[in-house]
């Protein structure tokens, strides 16, 4: 009898065991099942997480969008996996079909989408070229992009409080709006736009440069400004160090620059050829009736011109007509007789 006891209770034992095997077992395949990624045709699902949302009511927005199979499954792995506090809120947009890990990951790096507007920036445009082409584009109105550029704060860009202030500049910020393609989102005001262009020339401009233009005793928005010009007079970027060197020469010797772009810039349009009365313009700007630099950058230069400035070549050359042969090359002289035979040789062509 006792025997026959004691084998009853360990069949018991080992039944009760078994029941258990089976419980956890089943348990842990239903919870792998409920966090596997939902079956079917793959689909793009936009979720926006409204900012405070919880584990539980994310878990819900993503079961409600056929992104996850189980809410309060959701929930559970989240939680398991420590990651509640760093999921983002936002609008994503996720493909059913992937794995809960992955939705995670966009969730942590906070992968949103940006409803976002691009626009182009070519190098040479001044700025009221670039408020038209903002406006055009319904980027930002003309008025409220100009009035950010000339009294707009931008305390982070420390370059923007060494600008000369001067009546005669036609626009504070000319020179530094970085040409470039940028991507704004679509409810930017002016001033996150200014301050973006302003954030790529920040970027663009290496330090090292500053120390080369002191040794030259030139400043940042004197070099900026001759950019400016070179960046207008040149097409072919092997000859902007050439150019520069030219209006260094010129400079030095104190000449007048006799620049065309700066004559350009003051008659708001571009002409194919300037007449003697054109040059004879009253402007501040206009670097043929007025020594040295003009009061601000006629336009806003790109990297290959501003490093031009930087590094210009070295020569004797104070005189260049441009080649008019199709290259958009120039002939460099050193004397005002070579250069006008060069003149000569350029309308011949």
């Amino acid at each position: 009898m006792r025997r026959r006891r004691g084998g009853g209770l360990f069949r018991w034992i080992v039944a009760l065991f078994l029941l258990m095997v089976v419980a956890v077992g089943g348990t842990a395949l239903y919870v792998y099942q409920q966090l596997q990624p939902v079956e079917g045709a793959q689909a793009a699902k936009n979720v926006i997480i409204p900012s405070g949302s919880s584990v539980r009511e994310i878990g819900r927005l993503l079961e409600d969008a056929g992104l996850i199979r189980n809410a309060d499954m959701f929930s559970y792995y989240v939680k398991y996996k420590g990651v509640a506090p760093d999921l983002k809120a936002g609008e994503y947009q996720f493909t059913t079909g992937q794995a809960i890990d992955a939705l995670l990951l966009d969730m942590t790096e906070g992968k949103t989408i940006v409803s976002a507007k691009r626009f182009t920036i070519p190098e040479g445009w001044n700025i009221e070229q670039i408020a038209d082409h903002l406006d055009k584009e319904g980027i930002v109105e003309k008025a409220a992009f100009l009035k950010e550029v000339d009294q707009g704060a931008f305390p982070e860009y420390p370059f923007v409080a060494q600008i000369p202030a001067s009546k005669e500049r036609m626009h504070r910020l000319e020179g530094y709006l970085f040409p470039e393609t940028y991507e704004v989102k679509k409810e930017a005001t002016a001033h996150d736009v200014v301050s973006k262009m302003l954030a790529q020339f920040q970027k663009e401009w290496q330090p090292e440069w500053t120390n080369e233009l002191k040794q030259r005793k030139l400043t940042m928005d004197e070099a900026v400004n001759l950019a400016s010009i070179v960046e207008r007079e040149v097409t072919v970027d092997k000859e902007r160090p050439l150019v520069a060197g030219v209006y260094y020469n010129r400079i030095r010797d104190k000449w007048p620059l006799q620049a065309d772009a700066t004559v350009q810039f003051v008659l708001g349009k571009q002409r194919d050829r300037l007449t003697f009365e054109d040059l004879k313009v009253k402007s501040p700007y206009n670097t043929y009736t007025n020594p040295g630099l003009p009061p601000g950058p006629i336009a806003n230069p790109g990297r290959a011109s501003l490093e031009a400035v930087v590094k210009p070549a070295k020569h004797d050359f104070f005189f260049y007509v441009t080649k008019k042969d199709g290259t958009f090359e120039h002939y460099f002289s050193r004397t005002l007789e070579e250069h006008n035979a060069n003149n000569e040789k350029s309308r011949g062509n």
